[in-house]
């Protein structure tokens, strides 16, 4: 796994780094070598941000936690991971290393119980898309308030979504090969 650290507005202390490093060598053996791991941290205010982003095959686990203390928002976006993997397990057995998973399982205390969830389509709805720059999405989106909307991106001939952001800003989903 190659991990990326980016401070914004904070400097990292290399004990920071290795602690990260070692809260993620729980989960090195679940991903491939070519896994990347983006440890994005922010400080705002008083609050620490931890952002952690694993892509593999594909995959993208990703999760956030903020708290006063670094090293807490850092513990705590591991045990989110942790939970996010373990719950979902059989479905990801399929796509991530054979037999890895079963370990990683039994290895790591549970924290919680959580009821195993099926999902469920309960509506499928069909959309026109057409073709419309990103503002134009984002206002067409804002009219019809909803928090995203898919549509063909004119510049590039490709299918996005543009999405609300909970900090108030917006995002945009382009797709990709990887």
């Amino acid at each position: 796994m190659k991990i990326t650290y980016t401070a914004r507005k904070v400097n990292l202390r290399d004990n920071f780094k290795e602690r990260a490093e070692k809260k993620l060598s729980k989960l090195k053996k679940l991903f491939s070598d070519e896994a990347t791991v983006n440890v994005v941290v922010t400080l705002e205010k008083n609050r620490q941000t931890v952002e952690i982003t694993i892509r593999d095959k594909g995959m993208v686990f990703r999760a956030e936690s903020t708290m006063p203390e670094m090293n807490d928002a850092l513990d705590k976006t591991v045990d989110i991971l942790m939970r996010q993997i373990r719950k979902n397990k059989t479905k990801l057995e399929k796509r991530m290393k054979s037999g890895s998973l079963d370990d990683f399982v039994q290895e790591t205390p549970e924290i919680e119980e959580e009821p195993i969830e099926e999902y469920k389509v309960i509506r499928k709805k069909q959309v026109l898309v057409k073709p419309v720059t990103v503002d134009e999405a984002i206002l067409e989106m804002n009219m019809i308030s909803h928090d995203f909307f898919m549509f063909v991106n004119a510049a590039t001939d490709e299918v996005n979504v543009v999405y609300k952001r909970s900090d108030g800003n917006y995002g945009l989903l382009e797709p990709t090969k990887g």
